[in-house]
């Protein structure tokens, strides 16, 4: 028989298509009744496919006994107890590399949208305010600015070489210095961001990074400064951030990644002075299609008694 898998979010059409046709897909996105729907299927649950945002809940992973895989659709874990998985030897994989250009670029892109106020810009000419000859302030110089960055993975490195390109001076800071990389290292985050234009956020979520960046790291940002961040909303303290902007305290903000997705803290929407987006760092067709591919990999090879492809547990 086919293993019985729990898919918790959409993927891409064909990618659902080749899941049905390997295996008994059960869609929780789908279900009316949540808990009915799982009480029925719980006991045969193999695997289950989810977004890194969403992951699997503890509850969830504890109604499911014969569980032996997560396969997540992106590259955090903040979403998934990997000490429980470990405990009861559920594999954990994710799709690692194949984003990293994707959200470095938008990164960059959010940096050089608030800084410049492109989508002020945009909002502006729309409304005709430009052909009525009214103006816009004066927007923020980006090449040649001293960038921080919180978080020296695969995106922040990724993200400190298109900096390059603008000749920005690069920062860092992370739980050590790394000797492969020439750029400054700066120990302390609220030193770096009192000595940067911008700081871009990079780290990965979870507890240990949980409100790293506060009311004293923003305030030392400072009123000229912009924060940007691709990496996790948990780990933007966001009610000192929504404070530091309405009054004006920080200078700007580009944002992909919230607290409580999909609620965006309305105090925001009206702020020129700050980008949204819907958390789509990744979100171009050719890399959900080679997130997608590694999520079917690792699920064939587990099923097939291999090592997954790129495990974390």
């Amino acid at each position: 028989m086919r293993p019985e898998i729990l898919l918790i979010e959409p993927m891409m059409a064909p990618f659902e298509a080749s899941l049905d046709e390997n295996y008994h897909v059960h869609r929780l996105f789908e279900a009316q009744d949540r808990t009915a729907f799982l009480a029925d299927i719980a006991p045969r649950i193999r695997a289950i496919a989810t977004g890194g945002a969403t992951g699997a809940s503890n509850d969830l992973v504890d109604g499911l006994p014969a569980l032996e895989i997560i396969a997540i659709n992106g590259i955090g874990t903040d979403a998934v107890d990997l000490n429980r998985a470990r405990a009861r030897k559920i594999r954990v994989t994710t799709t690692p590399d194949v984003l990293t250009d994707d959200v470095a670029d938008l990164g960059m892109g959010l940096l050089i949208a608030t800084a410049r106020q492109l989508c002020a810009g945009d909002r502006f000419v729309r409304a005709g305010r430009w052909a009525n000859r009214e103006a816009l302030p004066l927007a923020r110089k980006v090449s040649g600015k001293k960038l921080g960055i919180l978080g020296m993975g695969r995106i922040g490195r990724a993200i400190a070489r298109r900096a390059q390109g603008f000749d920005l001076r690069i920062s860092y800071t992370d739980i050590r210095a790394f000797d492969d990389l020439d750029y400054r290292y700066e120990p302390e985050l609220e030193a770096l961001a009192r000595d940067s234009d911008f700081l871009i956020v990079a780290a990965a979520g979870g507890p240990q990074s949980r409100g790293l960046v506060g009311a004293s790291v923003l305030n030392a940002l400072g009123p000229e400064g912009i924060l940007v961040n691709v990496a996790r909303g948990s780990v933007v303290d966001e009610q000192a951030l929504v404070s530091a902007l309405v009054e004006g305290r920080l200078g700007g903000a580009g944002l992909d990644v919230f607290a409580d997705e999909p609620n965006v803290p309305e105090a925001l929407w009206t702020l020129d002075t700050v980008v949204l987006q819907p958390h789509r760092a990744s979100a171009t067709i050719e890399t959900r299609i080679a997130m997608g591919e590694l999520v079917l990999a690792n699920l064939a090879a587990h099923f097939a008694g291999q090592e997954p492809k790129t495990p974390v547990v």
